[in-house]
Formats: structure tokens, C-alpha cells, sequence
């Protein structure tokens, strides 16, 4: 190889695969696992609280 930085793309690539394989399993265990509702949850509950109300 003519530049020996050429070898770190390598792993960056792999680093940035394996951070957001981790992000995505964290979300869900947040979601899931914790209870916490999602965006779209929360907006679906809001809706029905206000269509109850009228």
C-alpha cells in the first residue's frame, strides 16, 4: 500500500457498523424491555385522548 492510513478505512467502516448495531439493539431494548413508548405511540394516545374528548 502506498499510504499506510489506507488501513483505517477498514476499520472505521467497521466502527461505524458496529455502533449502530449497537444504537438499534439498545433502542429496542429501551423500548421493549423498559416500556417506554415510542414517537408514534405517544402521538396515537394523544389522539385518542383528544377524540374522547370531543
Amino acid at each position: 500500500m502506498d499510504n499506510p492510513l489506507l488501513i483505517l478505512v477498514p476499520w472505521a467502516v467497521f466502527s461505524v457498523a458496529a455502533g449502530l448495531k449497537f444504537w438499534r439493539l439498545n433502542s429496542l431494548f429501551r423500548k421493549h424491555l423498559l416500556g417506554i413508548p415510542s414517537r408514534t405511540e405517544r402521538l396515537r394516545q394523544m389522539l385518542e385522548r383528544v377524540w374522547e374528548r370531543d
